[in-house]
């Protein structure tokens, strides 16, 4: 059996959740969240935890994927009920001469050496705030409750320009140390 499905979620105050034909909705002060399980997986809300277990009479999946089911819709519930209690948030700096981040509403525009400036339209569920202070790196906050939808962005962000290990310029998460390599070995004969 996975341990991770075995942990109980516990709902904190403030938080509601409701099941109803297989979809587990959660409801909280940062916002609203639903998620379909699989009907190999049952669900049950009992006082303020909710518990997975495996419907072993259902014979419509093998155990093997039974098993990895009830990890998984385990991690994507309690992702959703932390998500609408707290939210999640990323940090991200640009490194490099010239680059520079601008956003008005939820459209960003990126300067990033590249003869146009490039424009991400930003999902509604994403809150964004963006900094250019001078001599400081520019930087980008983005805040959601949904983790899976801001990893998705954060990683169309970075792929416009990835680190890279020989300057260590690119998008960077905050705190993120790049491997460095050292160049060509000067005058080795």
């Amino acid at each position: 059996m996975s341990r991770i499905g075995k942990l109980p979620i516990n709902i904190p105050t403030g938080v509601t959740v409701t099941l109803k034909d297989n979809v587990v909705s959660v409801k909280g002060p940062k916002g609203e969240m639903s998620q379909a399980v699989d009907p190999s997986i049952i669900v049950s809300i009992e006082e303020n935890e909710i518990k997975f277990s495996i419907d072993e009479k259902n014979d419509t999946v093998e155990q093997k994927q039974k098993q990895a089911f009830h990890g998984l819709y385990r991690a994507l519930v309690n992702n959703m009920v932390v998500g609408v209690s707290e939210g999640y948030k990323k940090e991200m700096e640009l490194v490099g001469v010239g680059y520079r981040v601008s956003n008005q509403g939820n459209l960003i525009e990126f300067s990033l050496g590249y003869t146009h400036s490039i424009f991400i339209q930003l999902p509604p569920e994403i809150k964004v705030e963006t900094k250019s202070e001078r001599n400081k790196n520019p930087y980008i906050c983005l805040e959601s409750c949904d983790k899976q939808l801001l990893g998705l962005v954060c990683a169309k962000i970075r792929s416009f320009r990835k680190p890279e290990p020989y300057k260590g310029k690119g998008i960077l998460y905050v705190g993120e140390q790049i491997r460095r390599k050292s160049g060509k070995s000067a005058g080795a004969k």
